[in-house]
C-alpha cells in the first residue's frame, strides 16, 4: 500500500481509464521506485491483453506537438507537383519522403500483399529517419547498406525541418523511457535495453487521410490491418472522425481512447518476438469516417522505433523457462527491418 498522501495520489493516477486499451498517466515516472513499479506493472497488464495503451502525463510540450502538427498540415497542403518531387526513392531501404503505392500492411502472419496492393490505403505518407541526417552512417555497423544513410527529402517549407527534429527528439526520449518501463515491467534492469537502442533507426511518419469525396473499394481502409514491425510505436492522432482501432482477442474491432495531448503506444512484432509472445503485438486499423462526414480530412504521426541495427533481439532471459522455451529464431534488428520493407514494396 502506499504509505503517504503523495503515494496515494501517484496510485490513482497510474490507471486513468482501465478498459481493453487503458489510458495510463505516466506525470510520476521517475518520481520514486515504487511509482515507476506501478507504471511498470499497469504497463505489463496492458502489453499482455491488448497490446495498446494510451500515455499522458508524458512531458511533451504542447508547443513541439503543435509545431509538428502545423507543420504535417502545411505539407500535405503543398501543390501535388511539390510533393511529387519529395516521392520516395525505390532504392531507399526505409523508403523516407512522400508517399508510396499499396500497404505496408504485412504482418508477421504474412497478410496478403497482392490484396493490400489492389486495394491500398486512402493516405498519403511522409517518413523521415534520424539516418538521413548528417552523421547518420556512424549510427551503423561496418558493412551496412549505406542506402539506409540516404538523406531525408525535406520539403522547403520554413521550419518544417525544425519542428520534425524537435519532435523526432521529443520522441525519441518518451521512447527510451517507456523502454524503461518495459524493462521494469519484464523484472530486468531498468537500464536492460539502452545498448539495443541506443542507436535506433526509427522512421517517422506522417499519415495524411485526405476527404473521401469519393466513398472507397469495398474494404478499402484509411489504413488497411496490420501490426506494426519494430519494438514499440507511439502514435499522434488528431480528433477528427475516422480513426484507428484494435482487434481484440474475440476479433472485435474496438476504438482507441482519443484524449487531447495524448500518445498512443503500442508493441510492435520485434517486441512479441523479444518477450516470446508474453506481449502481443495487435493487429490494429484506421477506418472510414461516416459518409456524412466523409469531407473531413485526418492526420496522425507515427513513431515506429526501431532498435539499433546490430541489435540481435532473441527472447528475454525472463520471458523463458521450463515449459516456455523460445519460440523465434534470433533476429538482427537490422536485418528484420530491411527485410520486412523488402518484401513490402518489393
Amino acid at each position: 500500500m502506499p504509505e503517504n498522501s503523495e503515494e496515494r495520489e501517484a496510485a490513482a493516477r497510474v490507471t486513468i481509464v482501465d478498459d481493453y486499451v487503458p489510458v495510463i498517466d505516466l506525470s510520476g515516472m521517475r518520481s520514486s521506485e515504487s511509482s515507476d513499479r506501478r507504471l511498470a506493472d499497469a504497463i505489463d497488464e496492458a502489453c499482455r491483453t491488448s497490446g495498446f495503451l494510451v500515455v499522458v502525463g508524458h512531458g511533451v510540450s504542447d508547443d513541439t506537438i503543435t509545431r509538428m502538427y502545423e507543420a504535417t498540415r502545411s505539407f500535405f497542403a503543398m501543390p501535388h507537383e511539390e510533393k511529387t518531387g519529395l516521392l520516395a526513392d525505390p532504392a531507399d531501404p526505409l523508403m523516407r519522403g512522400f508517399g508510396r503505392d499499396g500497404s505496408v500492411a504485412a504482418s508477421r502472419e504474412g497478410a496478403g500483399v497482392e490484396r493490400e496492393r489492389a486495394l491500398p490505403d486512402v493516405a498519403g505518407t511522409f517518413t523521415v529517419n534520424r539516418l538521413g541526417e548528417p552523421g547518420g552512417s556512424r549510427l551503423l555497423p561496418e558493412g551496412a547498406d549505406p542506402a539506409l544513410c540516404s538523406p531525408n527529402p525535406w520539403p522547403a517549407l520554413p521550419g518544417f525541418r525544425e519542428a520534425y527534429l524537435a519532435y523526432y527528439r521529443a520522441m525519441e526520449q518518451l521512447a527510451a523511457e517507456i523502454m524503461r518501463l518495459f524493462a521494469l515491467a519484464l523484472r530486468l534492469p531498468e537500464n536492460w535495453f539502452a545498448d539495443e537502442i541506443d542507436r535506433h533507426m526509427t522512421n517517422l511518419t506522417a499519415n495524411y487521410y485526405p476527404p473521401q469525396l469519393q466513398a472507397p473499394a469495398p474494404g478499402q481502409l484509411r489504413k488497411g490491418v496490420h501490426s506494426d514491425w519494430g519494438s514499440l510505436t507511439v502514435l499522434y492522432q488528431d480528433e477528427a472522425p475516422g480513426g484507428l482501432q484494435v482487434q481484440d482477442k474475440a476479433g472485435q474491432w474496438l476504438g482507441v481512447p482519443r484524449i487531447e495531448g495524448s500518445f498512443v503506444v503500442n508493441i510492435g512484432d520485434l517486441m512479441a518476438i523479444w518477450t516470446n509472445d508474453r506481449w502481443v503485438s495487435t493487429v490494429h486499423r484506421v477506418v472510414n469516417p461516416p459518409r456524412e462526414l466523409a469531407r473531413t480530412e485526418r492526420y496522425s504521426v507515427p513513431f515506429f522505433h526501431q532498435p539499433s541495427y546490430d541489435a540481435l533481439i532473441e527472447c528475454i532471459p525472463t520471458c523463458t523457462g521450463p515449459g516456455n522455451t523460445p519460440q523465434y529464431a534470433p533476429v538482427r534488428s537490422g536485418d528484420y527491418i530491411v527485410d520486412k520493407f523488402r518484401k513490402a514494396y518489393g
